[in-house]
């Protein structure tokens, strides 16, 4: 191990549970320096990225965002050049989940703590952080394995989401005082934005109240492809993918001019890159 303390951020919710956790991971771990504690999603990913923990404890279910999104998100936005960069936290997720929702856990190798947390199943959580952390390669800890865990639990996610037997033809977008039916087929681009999405044909853009996450139940998804968590596409309107200094990848989209990001969650899909 190194001299250097080993750090942790803790995001939860439930104020008790989340002193319960800390105390018992003093006992498991005295090494280990918890820099703080957050109750939201949001506030995980801002002081995730400010502190650079070593390790993430995130719970699944929290106000705004959830741990999974939480943890998409930073995995989206964490440094991965420069000097000062460091290697991707390990992240473990506390879950009040079922039996069913573990295995998800299991198949996808995310290590998790069921609550309430126990000390004997806490110890081998740690027992695992450690040994990871000790490796010289950062822990055989790094994005790319963690963004391949945060696919299958989504794919795990959306396989126990209700099926739609009829798919979505017709969006029904307010324009005015009237009701536009926008054919599906006209459709380029879904865009989350603020509290509506943007729905971008060739022609004209319309706002719609849907949550992307429920549109994107209701579409074919070898059609439209998802390419940021608030952004989905037509996959054969795809003109190019580029990448640019920063490493950051955009793609551009035929008959619109904007440009869109495609995070890093998704960059599996442009193999070629």
């Amino acid at each position: 191990m190194s001299a250097t303390p080993p750090t942790a951020l803790i995001a939860e919710d439930e104020p008790l549970l989340a002193m319960a956790l800390q105390a018992e991971l003093a006992r498991a771990w005295p090494a280990l320096k918890v820099l703080a504690t957050v109750g939201d999603g949001a506030s995980a990913v801002v002081q995730a990225l400010a502190l650079q923990p070593d390790v993430l404890f995130f719970d699944i279910r929290m106000p705004g965002q959830s741990g999974l999104e939480a943890a998409v998100e930073l995995a989206d936005q964490w440094p991965h050049e420069g000097p000062d960069s460091k290697p991707f936290p390990a992240l473990v997720f506390v879950t009040a989940y079922d039996q069913y929702a573990v295995q998800a856990f299991e198949t996808q190798a995310v290590d998790y703590l069921l609550k309430p947390v126990q000390l004997a199943r806490l110890q081998r959580t740690v027992e695992k952080l450690q040994l990871a952390l000790a490796k010289p390669d950062a822990a055989a800890i790094n994005l790319e394995a963690t963004l391949v865990q945060l696919r299958g639990l989504l794919a795990a996610g959306n396989a126990s989401a209700p099926v739609v037997n009829t798919p979505l033809t017709v969006i029904q977008a307010s324009v005015g005082n009237s009701i536009r039916m926008v054919p599906i087929d006209e459709v380029l681009c879904f865009e989350a934005a603020d509290k509506y999405v943007r729905v971008l044909t060739a022609e004209r853009e319309y706002l719609i109240r849907t949550p992307l996450k429920e549109l994107t139940d209701q579409i074919d998804t070898k059609v439209f492809w998802q390419v940021h968590r608030g952004t989905v596409v037509r996959a054969l309107a795809i003109d190019a993918v580029t990448r640019d200094e920063a490493g950051k990848t955009h793609l551009s989209v035929r008959g619109l001019k904007e440009k869109f990001v495609v995070s890093r969650l998704y960059s599996h899909l442009f193999k070629a890159m």
